[in-house]
């Protein structure tokens, strides 16, 4: 209850709408892309606290560190070394399929900038859990975010991705100047 009102009260002060579609009734992957602000971290709390939906979200290990650590835990925070991420997938795999539920927010894009492409972790462990994708979304221009469609994947991975970009074609990131192509670079090893 707590966490809807905040949600609501940061949409009402902040000038964002809020424009989604029903939150899934199940365990699923949470795109959030375009990743392009940390104000991305601000805005997916409030839609998943305005929809009551638990999640889980993957963050630098840095992030865990201090003070910062607990609550970062606390908001749903799953700490990711980065110079040695091998197991990672698996592991959280094995965390939804031992019945833990909750939908697990991931943001392909990675970092903030630099990258030419989507990472496919969500991927991966969304087929390999056998779970859907739900796509999230910011669009600073419209100051619009919130959740679109939920999707399956069915293993075709350009006409999946093929999906997800024509979703996203439109939704430009809080700074649509670092925006990155959702392409992942097995789709280039696709019938090649």
């Amino acid at each position: 209850m707590l966490k809807r009102l905040l949600a609501r009260l940061f949409f009402a002060l902040s000038g964002w709408k809020l424009a989604s579609e029903p939150a899934p009734g199940r365990p699923v992957v949470f795109l959030g892309a375009p990743h392009t602000s940390n104000w991305d971290f601000p805005l997916t709390l409030a839609v998943a606290w305005s929809l009551g939906i638990e999640i889980r979200w993957l963050g630098k290990k840095s992030l865990f560190k201090g003070v910062a650590g607990p609550i970062a835990r606390r908001l749903g925070g799953i700490p990711v070394d980065r110079e040695n991420p091998q197991g990672l997938v698996d592991d959280l795999v094995a965390q939804m399929r031992s019945g833990a539920t909750f939908g697990l927010v991931i943001a392909p894009d990675g970092t903030r900038s630099g990258n030419t492409h989507w990472k496919s972790g969500f991927y991966r462990i969304a087929r390999d859990a056998g779970l859907d994708v739900s796509l999230g979304f910011v669009d600073g221009p419209t100051k619009t975010t919130g959740l679109g469609p939920t999707i399956t994947l069915t293993g075709d991975v350009r006409a999946d991705m093929d999906v997800i970009r024509a979703f996203y074609a439109d939704k430009h990131g809080y700074h649509p100047e670092q925006r990155v192509e959702p392409r992942l670079r097995e789709e280039s090893t696709v019938d090649s």
